[in-house]
């Protein structure tokens, strides 16, 4: 194993151990399955029944159920009896947080059971405790007690078992000795899976989830090395962004974290949470699924990765010096490729970020506005905003006559052995191990001593996040310093298969530290099919605002960057996907709070439907909206209580008062 996957550079899935939820083999190199959750009344036998014949019909193998009490794990049965007698013998799986007992009653009736280490026996009080050795030990045996009763049950019914671990919930005894960190994550998973062991039941999955694409990822690495280094083997993997949020942020976000481990051939199932119905999930999952399903993925050679540069497990961007504003300290750029436009206008450029007011004569410029437009061979005839920056074919930048707005890009060996070059910034393209190559060492160094350089790394590799990867292990083995901006195109077709490319292929990069920059582009024939489309999901639902195909780009990599907390343009929403737990209506509450706040760059705000994904759920956000009964909020700063059981036709209003007296609200603009 290197690091923690089969290779870095070859496509391969990581080997885990076989486990059987009812007649579903799930694991050891078994197809990856797609799961859902309902959001229904699990007393509601036929609301939940009919949710789950309509998550089946979408594409659902396993489908979870929650039951906080026993009263709901007891109405599991009449839920599976009906789903059966209607023919349908997908597996059910119970969601169970705080009552063993009603795990204990759910483990003799459904074919899996999820328990929360965090939630299902430790402490929660969001306090810093001291724990000593000997306190430690006793808490131990004190969840040993108390879990190997489920272990014996799930092994005796046949029953598998989800040991899901989620980063806002660790125990007050996993804070005090690990902090809040992925390690903590997995220690507290560990804890379970050893007493699993310690019975002799193997019929395990687990998972590391959080609403952090960054701890999330290291989360699940680090799992991987501590279960091969303890154990010689793995446990299937269960891959999943808790707490996604909805519409394109939350599939975004999903696809970041989710296709990231997936590039390195981590996952058994994935369940993609979103603010939404749980049917529209599933295309979602399966469009991130079917990425990997192309024998094509290990046709091409990369060189192999012999010793790693960078640390997977902890987040560091790679040092660069500055060109311009790429590079060094500076945020992520974001590149907008305007080349396939017939003709550029004033017009054109509202769709990445730069509306002109004929009136005043004036450019407004949002929070999401480009810093450089690429126009190929095109240089617009109309004076430009300030602030944006034109990248035009070296040809065309010959004819250019302002050379502190236009700057060129070539190839490297063009770039090398020609005299036309800015005193500023140049950009340069390499294609990352199409041949077997990057570049020759000599070339390498040339470019790492010209200070006016910025990369540009792309792949027509199969396997081209890998490719690109290896190339930045390269460059920093080298110690060629020079910003990268990453060129990633796609060659899909719907808007969700763009955006799971997109976030999948950049996503992975910056999420290890790697890029300075952003550039995505289309194919012709997906740029073509899009713009006559729109931008509806595979659910058919148009849940996306964007007008052209530029805008869609643009905001796509905007949500790229805040997703994987490298530039940080806009309101952030952590929003539970919503279940029968939930005490109101998530999907028009996030919509409502999402309505008066979006303006407010940089919040991140938690929107729970119940005290189980409640403060510890919210994880880093700075203000919480939770349920607390029915038609009752309570509001958070972090993950302090500040107003108790407000009724729910206030709380919006109140939420607001509460960003007003921290300083957080900022009136929106006219």
């Amino acid at each position: 194993m290197q690091a923690y996957c089969h290779s870095l550079t070859q496509y391969n899935r990581l080997k885990t151990k076989e486990v059987r939820i009812g007649d579903l083999l799930l694991g050891n190199f078994h197809p990856i399955r797609l799961q859902t959750m309902t959001t229904t009344d699990t007393m509601d036998t036929l609301a939940t029944v009919e949710q789950s014949i309509r998550c089946i019909e979408a594409g659902a193998e396993l489908v979870r159920i929650t039951a906080p009490s026993k009263k709901e794990a007891e109405n599991l049965l009449n839920i599976k009896n009906e789903l059966r007698k209607r023919g349908y013998h997908t597996p059910l799986v119970a969601d169970i947080h705080f009552t063993p007992n009603a795990a204990e009653i759910a483990a003799r009736i459904v074919e899996k059971v999820r328990v929360n280490p965090g939630n299902y026996v430790d402490k929660k009080k969001f306090e810093l405790i001291e724990y000593t050795d000997a306190d430690y030990a006793e808490e131990i045996e004190r969840i040993q007690e108390r879990f190997t009763p489920l272990v014996r049950i799930c092994k005796e019914y046949g029953t598998a078992m989800r040991i899901g671990t989620n980063h806002g919930s660790l125990s007050d005894r996993i804070m005090s000795r690990y902090g809040d960190t992925p390690m903590g994550m997995v220690e507290s998973a560990m804890e379970f899976l050893r007493i699993a062991r310690y019975e002799s039941f193997h019929n395990i999955v687990l998972s590391m989830k959080a609403s952090n694409p960054q701890v999330m990822v290291q989360a699940y690495r680090l799992l991987i090395q501590q279960m091969d280094a303890e154990f010689g083997e793995c446990y299937p993997l269960h891959l999943g962004v808790t707490e996604a949020g909805d519409g394109e942020d939350g599939r975004v976000k999903s696809a970041a974290g989710i296709g990231t481990l997936l590039e390195d051939g981590i996952g058994d199932t994935v369940r993609v949470s979103l603010t939404e119905d749980p049917e529209f999930e599933i295309p979602v999952c399966r469009d991130l699924v079917k990425r990997y399903t192309s024998s094509t993925r290990q046709t091409q050679h990369i060189p192999a990765i012999e010793k790693l540069t960078y640390d997977p497990f902890n987040y560091q961007r790679r040092e660069s010096f500055e060109v311009s504003n790429i590079g060094g300290k500076q945020v992520p750029v974001v590149i907008a490729d305007l080349s396939k436009l017939d003709a550029l206008t004033p017009e054109k450029l509202s769709a990445v970020g730069y509306t002109y007011d004929a009136a005043t004569d004036k450019w407004n410029i949002s929070d999401m506005a480009a810093d450089y437009i690429f126009t190929g061979d095109q240089i617009p005839d109309f004076a430009l905003p300030g602030t944006l920056k034109v990248i035009v074919d070296t040809s065309t930048w010959k004819k250019a006559a302002d050379h502190d707005k236009y700057f060129p890009i070539d190839d490297v060996k063009n770039f090398l052995k020609g005299s036309a070059k800015s005193q500023q910034l140049n950009f340069v393209m390499l294609d990352c191990y199409n041949d077997g190559t990057l570049a020759t060492p000599a070339e390498l160094q040339e470019l790492a001593a010209d200070k006016t350089v910025v990369l540009c790394l792309s792949s027509t590799n199969d396997h081209a996040m890998p490719s690109v990867r290896r190339a930045f292990v390269e460059l920093m083995q080298q110690q060629v310093n020079n910003p990268v901006v990453l060129i990633v195109d796609s060659n899909w077709q719907t808007a969700d298969e763009h955006l799971i490319h997109y976030a999948t292929e950049a996503g992975a990069l910056l999420l290890d530290g790697f890029g300075d920059g952003v550039c995505f582009g289309m194919s012709v024939n997906s740029y073509l099919q899009q713009s006559e489309k729109g931008h509806a999901d595979t659910s058919g639902r148009n849940y996306m605002t964007n007008t052209s195909v530029e805008q869609f780009i643009n905001s796509t990599a905007f949500s790229i960057l805040q997703a994987t907390r490298t530039r940080i343009s806009k309101t952030e929403y952590i929003s539970c996907p919503s279940c029968g737990r939930t005490l109101f209506d998530l999907q028009e509450t996030t919509a409502k709070i999402r309505s008066v706040t979006n303006h407010l760059k940089g919040v991140k705000i938690a929107i729970m439907g119940c005290i189980v994904n409640g403060p510890g759920e919210m994880a880093d956000a700075d203000f919480g909206y939770v349920g607390s009964g029915v038609g009752k909020i309570t509001l958070y700063k972090g993950k302090e209580v500040v107003k108790r059981n407000v009724d729910s036709e206030v709380a919006v209003d109140e939420l607001i008062n509460l960003l007003k007296e921290n300083e957080a609200w900022v009136e929106p603009a006219s």
